[in-house]
Parts: structure tokens; sequence; C-alpha cells
């Protein structure tokens, strides 16, 4: 039997910018959604689409400190006469744009939104795919991330008494919820990424195990470069399923960013749609009861079709490979899966997955899998 899947969407997400040039495009949310619409996804009786309402002030204080809330309501107001390159905003990653207290705190209350449907038995995954943004941090901008909405929502659910682990697939760590719960042990916070000492924002080792009563639960597995599908699925195997296993959460959270394709212009892990298939699977596998949040992608392209097969396992769909006509047409995406992959040679495939199998034994044996 499908699982009862909700969408949480609203034009809302996509009606403010970052404006410019900047990588971080708000229409790959709007394509995603019209490509599901293509597909007929939100049709099937298990699914259900949510609007989404914004996060309130006390829910933005589960970890921002109510200044720098009240300095991104009157930056996206239009007043600049703040010292706004204090609070990590500026030219570059985190620019001041108009409406981002209401286009960011939607998201923050998407994330909260699916939360509470899921405590309440409404439904038994939620996609809140215009969130993931896990580099903000309490009174800082980083990363393109404005308001965290991965440690709000998990602060909220641990509020209620949840056990609740983090999963956290993104290309870059995610920096933001492991200092929010370093020390914490009703959290497991795992996050899979590019190794630090090659991408933003340079975090993320092996030796970051947590402190005091977190100890042993911030789990990093930091990849390297080149690092493909048969790999980083050896180390998601390797990892994943026996943390989880040990720590039985009640409700878990996952960071789906899908800049790890090999196609993403920011980073350089080399997996495909089929690779992202894998991971999804695995983590509904995985989840008792699921909320995803979306993450980084910057590839226009493979974005939407990624996150489609991901609502495509939360809701028990499978959909043709053949784009439908109405979205093919409009973008010239032909095919949900990719028609080609990276351009490895054998010997680096090798020396890549030798360098995984040393990061995978030392994860286990920092935190007692060995």
């Amino acid at each position: 039997m499908p699982r009862r899947a909700v969408f949480l969407t609203s034009n809302g997400l996509w009606a403010h910018e970052h404006g410019g040039d900047h990588v971080l495009r708000a229409e790959r949310l709007r394509r995603t959604v019209e490509l599901l619409q293509a597909y007929g996804a939100f049709a099937a009786p298990n699914v259900q689409v949510v609007e989404p309402r914004p996060a309130r002030e006390a829910e933005l204080a589960l970890f921002h400190t109510p200044e720098y809330v009240e300095v991104v309501r009157h930056l996206s107001d239009g007043d600049l006469s703040l010292p706004y390159w204090d609070y990590g905003f500026g030219p570059g990653d985190n620019p001041v744009f108009s409406g981002m207290y209401e286009s960011e705190g939607l998201k923050v209350g998407s994330a909260l939104v699916g939360a509470r449907m899921l405590i309440d038995g409404d439904c038994d995954v939620a996609f809140s795919f215009g969130g993931g943004l896990h580099h903000a941090g309490p009174a800082e901008a980083s990363g393109f991330c404005v308001f965290n909405d991965a440690v709000v929502v998990l602060r909220w659910l641990q509020a209620r008494g949840l056990r609740v682990a983090y999963v956290d697939i993104d290309v870059h760590h995610g920096d933001g919820v492991q200092w929010a719960f370093f020390d914490s042990d009703r959290v497991l916070a795992i996050s899979l990424h590019q190794d630090g000492r090659t991408l933003f924002p340079g975090t993320g080792s092996v030796g970051e195990i947590g402190r005091e009563t977190g100890v042993g639960y911030n789990v990093n597995v930091p990849l390297p470069r080149l690092t493909d599908d048969q790999a980083y699925l050896y180390a998601f195997d390797a990892l994943v399923p026996p943390l989880l296993d040990r720590f039985r959460p009640d409700l878990v959270v996952t960071q789906l960013g899908v800049d790890t394709h090999f196609l993403d212009p920011l980073a350089d892990l080399m997996l495909t749609t089929a690779g992202h298939a894998a991971l999804f699977e695995r983590l509904g596998q995985l989840a008792p009861r699921w909320l995803a949040l979306g993450g980084g992608g910057y590839n226009i392209d493979v974005v939407p079709r990624s996150w489609t097969l991901a609502f495509g396992v939360m809701s028990g769909q499978r959909f043709a490979d053949a784009i439908p006509a109405s979205f093919r047409t409009r973008y010239g995406s032909e095919w949900l899966h990719d028609r080609i992959g990276p351009d490895l040679g054998e010997e680096e495939r090798r020396a890549v997955r030798k360098r995984v199998d040393a990061v995978v034994a030392s994860v286990r044996e920092r935190h007692g899998l060995a």
C-alpha cells in the first residue's frame, strides 16, 4: 500500500529571487511543480497538495535570534541603513533581496506544516521541497540560506519528545545543523558530502563527532571529488542503515540536495539521476515517518527531474522515462533519467573507491561500527 504523501507548495516559494545572475534560481522550484503536474503526480489518491503558511516569529526563534529575525525583516523591506554585512549579507552568496523575509519564512513554515501533519497522523511522508537551507546560523545568513528550516523543524520535533534522525545528502556539509545539535543526544545528524577541504563550507570532517552528551551523535562522511553512484551508495549502505538502526528514530528528516549530480556547476561529485533515485529508495525504506526537505541543486534541468523521482518514491508512483510533451516543449528536457553519465576512467574510479573505503573505515571506527 503506498504511503500517504503530502507535497507542500505555494507560488510564494518562487515569488522572490536572489537577483541578478545568482546561481540559486527560484525557477527550479516552479519547474519541479510543473513537471510533477505534467506527470499527473498530484492526482494520485494517496497524494495531498498542501499550501504552507509562513513561520511565526516564535517558531523562527527556536533557532534564530530575535535581533536577526528583525534585521531580515527590515532588509526585506528595503531598509539598508542596518549593518547588513554583520549578519552575513552582501554582494555574492547572500545578497539582500526584496521579499526575502516572506519567501524564506514560508520555507520554514512549510517544514513545520509537514512535521505537524506527520505527528498528527495525517500523512506518512511530507516533501517540503523549497527548504533544506542547512547553512544559516542563529544570527547569520550563509551559503544562500537566510533561515535554517532544518534546525527549526528539528528543534520543534525535539521539543515534542521525539527522537529524530537527520540525514543530509547535499553535496555541501550541513554545518548549520551540525553546530545546532553538536552537544545533543536527541538528534542524530548524519551528513554525506564532498570533502570540506575541496568545497564550501570547509567543515564536516570525520573527527567532528559532537561534544559532551552529543559525542557520537554527529556523523560526517566526507567524500572525495569524483565519487560516483557506486562508491556513494557503498558508503551510504555501509554507514546509514546501522546508524539509524542503533538510534531507532521516531521520525527521519532528510535534506535532499541534488547538487551531487555530475552536471552541477558548483561541486565535483559524479552522481546521476539513477544514483539519486537509489538514494531516495533507501531513505524511504529506512524512515518510519519521513519529512523530506529540498536543498541544493544548481543545474536547472537536473533539479526538477531528480525531485520528481524523489516524490515518485515518496508517493509510490513510477513515471514514464519520456518526459510529457507539455513540459518537454517548454523546457527541452526529454528524459526523466540521464542519457549520459560522467566521463570517468576505470583507473579514476578505482582510486576514488580506495579513498571512499578509507573514509568508511574511519567513520566506522569513530562511531563504533567496526
